[in-house]
């Protein structure tokens, strides 16, 4: 019950933020109030204060989300059961003529029982007089015949039916299609209604966005809840529930958390007479807990083949996140990593910085709040049902102290990152789990690969767990094989495969910094800058010949029979060394330099681990920032002269 409380409180101490609309991806959102749900709507009635119908209009796809009151019952109803929502709803529950135009109704009317309900709201002590305006309206059950009347709003044929699929017969009746069919899927009796009440001044707030009409409701169905019970997330005694809810994810998701309506045997097994035998959970818990897991979700949530990322902290909701590299942690610190840290411990310094922005927020935590950071992870195997597969609950400092070590162990140099300029940016530290999974099986890799290996990464980032060997391994097999990829894509995988070796290595205290160890004697290291030399050799000679050199070509081999294949380098690196002249001197002289360095036993057919990588890297870059700062001095001189 942890997540229900962590959210519950989440939910407690955002109530400010209830009914705000906000933005994300262009998408309108908001924290829910309890008793409340969402729904497209498709078509907007507008009744005047007097309870007369004034206009209409169909809603436009970009503006259907509407915020509605919402029963037990109508939060879950399904098939033919009649369980309307309170205020908003289908054509079929809000139009008392609806059976007048040939909509078809099967056993009991649901307009009888929905404008009933709507009654007992409007004479209550806790009604709005939009309300008794909306119920003024419907009770005349005149709906479908002024929507038919105003605009062709609804469509009818020739008998006065709806029409229930706009065919080109129907032309005749209609010069222009009617609007509503663009919105639609299935036929008219289907349509959404949402109701607002037309003001003469016109400061009305429209209904599904007004204060006063969410705690109206509020108010009002708190007095018609269930039995009390002892909710086993606060250990109060108040209205209890059985019928949770859905549409966590979006709109569209029937999958629920917390479900027990089957009531054949198969649930309970035997085990409990009745769901609250299992667990009770009030009313008010589940509604604010579940309200405020959409919020978050819509908020930033991250959503990969409907599993869903979640990291928030109740007293600050913004937290670094555990899946995204170094680049994203502050945009406003990291640019010094970016340009200036190459060693683990300026990194270090840097991404501490970037971490304490986030300590001063959470370090202001209330009172009633401890401040804590919470990691959920959510993902439904059928339409019905969702589970929670990784959820932890961590104290702020040691939250951020694990993100720190995380972000200066798995590190190293990449290029694949562009600035808000769209240039790429180079940066030193962790990549992001998802690039992970890219470097590790490919950019082809389906959703359900990814998303298992970022979940499969958590542990090593929150817990310090060591990173799967399996993973290490895909990441080095196809940096070894360059021929194979796009320039830039293995380019990117080498550096994140140089990560997460230099990540296996510091839990073996065993790590290696991008700056090359010209005292390091490991032979797999050794033949990686070997490869290195030969490679920036032959592309000296090449010039702006864009081709792969032979020591690209060759790695993959050379990586499984270094010395057999190091002779078939050499042997082909003769004529570029001829056509460099004295420039060849001086990197045959490195790769002379480097195999005085093997044990006469090392050098051997043997295969590499992946230290060879990181030497191929740390020797190529060097060799790099060499030519650099050779032709910064040339460049220099020449502007003096």
């Amino acid at each position: 019950m942890s997540w229900l409380l962590k959210l519950y409180e989440t939910y407690e101490s955002n109530l400010g933020r209830v009914g705000e609309i906000e933005m994300r991806n262009e998408r309108e959102y908001t924290l829910l109030p309890i008793s409340h749900t969402t729904q497209n709507a498709h078509i907007e009635v507008t009744i005047t204060e007097a309870g007369e119908f004034h206009s209409a209009e169909v809603i436009d796809k970009s503006d259907a989300s509407t915020l509605i009151p919402s029963t037990e019952k109508s939060a879950s109803r399904a098939g033919s059961v009649v369980a309307p929502y309170p205020l908003h709803d289908k054509l079929s529950y809000v139009a008392g003529d609806f059976v007048a135009y040939g909509g078809a109704v099967k056993g009991e009317e649901p307009f009888a029982t929905y404008i009933q309900e709507l009654q007992n709201w409007a004479e209550s002590p806790y009604a709005h007089p939009k309300v008794k305006s909306i119920y003024c309206y419907l009770s005349k059950r005149t709906l479908i015949q002024d929507l038919v009347a105003f605009k062709h709003t609804l469509a009818v044929d020739e008998d006065n039916r709806l029409i229930e699929k706009w065919d080109k017969k129907y032309e005749g009746l209609y010069p222009e299609k009617p609007a509503i069919f663009s919105v639609i899927a299935g036929d008219q009796s289907s349509a959404f209604i949402r109701f607002t009440v037309y003001s003469p001044d016109r400061i009305l707030t429209r209904v599904w966005k007004d204060r006063e009409m969410y705690e109206s409701f509020i108010h009002y169905y708190q007095e018609r809840l269930g039995d009390e019970d002892i909710c086993y997330v606060t250990g109060k005694t108040l209205p209890s529930t059985e019928r949770h809810a859905n549409k966590i994810r979006n709109a569209a998701d029937k999958a629920k958390l917390i479900s027990a309506n089957d009531t054949t045997g198969f649930t309970f097994r035997g085990r409990f007479t009745h769901s609250s035998n299992a667990a009770s959970i009030s009313y008010e818990v589940s509604q604010k807990a579940h309200n405020a897991l959409k919020w978050l979700i819509q908020r930033q949530g991250k959503v990969m083949d409907q599993r869903v990322f979640l990291v928030w902290a109740n007293d600050e909701l913004y937290i670094p996140e555990p899946t995204e590299d170094t680049f994203s942690l502050d945009p406003d610190e990291i640019p010094a990593v970016v340009s200036k840290s190459n060693t683990n411990e300026a990194l270090a310094h840097e991404v501490a910085k970037a971490l304490a922005g986030y300590r001063n927020k959470l370090g202001a935590a209330s009172e009633k709040y401890q401040s804590e950071v919470n990691m959920m992870v959510l993902d439904s195997a059928t339409t019905g049902r969702m589970a929670v597969l990784y959820y932890r609950n961590m104290n702020k400092e040691f939250y951020l102290d694990r993100l720190l070590h995380w972000h200066t162990s798995c590190v190293w140099l990449h290029r694949y990152r562009k600035n808000n300029q769209g240039e790429f940016v180079p940066f030193y530290g962790a990549p992001a789990t998802r690039d992970i999974a890219f470097a590790a099986y490919g950019p082809r890799a389906g959703d359900k690969i990814v998303k298992g290996l970022m979940e499969r990464m958590l542990p090593c980032i929150v817990d310090s767990a060591k990173v799967p060997r399996d993973i290490i391994n895909s990441a080095i097999n196809r940096a070894s094989n360059p021929v194979a990829l796009e320039p830039w894509e293995w380019e990117k995988t080498l550096s994140i495969a140089c990560a997460l070796i230099n990540k296996d290595l510091t839990d073996r205290q065993e790590g290696l910094s991008l700056a090359l160890d010209v005292n390091n004697g490991d032979r797999s290291y050794l033949f990686g800058r070997m490869l290195a030399v030969a490679d920036v050799l032959e592309r000296r000679a090449l010039g702006d010949e864009r081709r792969a050199t032979n020591a690209i070509r060759y790695m993959n081999a050379f990586a499984r029979h270094p010395e057999r294949t190091w002779q078939v380098i050499q042997a082909a690196l003769q004529p570029y060394q001829a056509r460099l002249g004295r420039e060849a001197t001086y990197w045959t002289k490195i790769i002379d330099e480097i195999g005085n360095k093997f044990q006469m036993e090392d050098f051997n057919n043997k295969a590499l681990s992946g230290k060879y990588l990181l030497g191929f890297y740390s020797q190529r870059h060097e060799l790099y920032q060499k030519k650099d700062k050779s032709e910064d001095a040339v460049a220099t001189n020449a502007s003096t002269n």
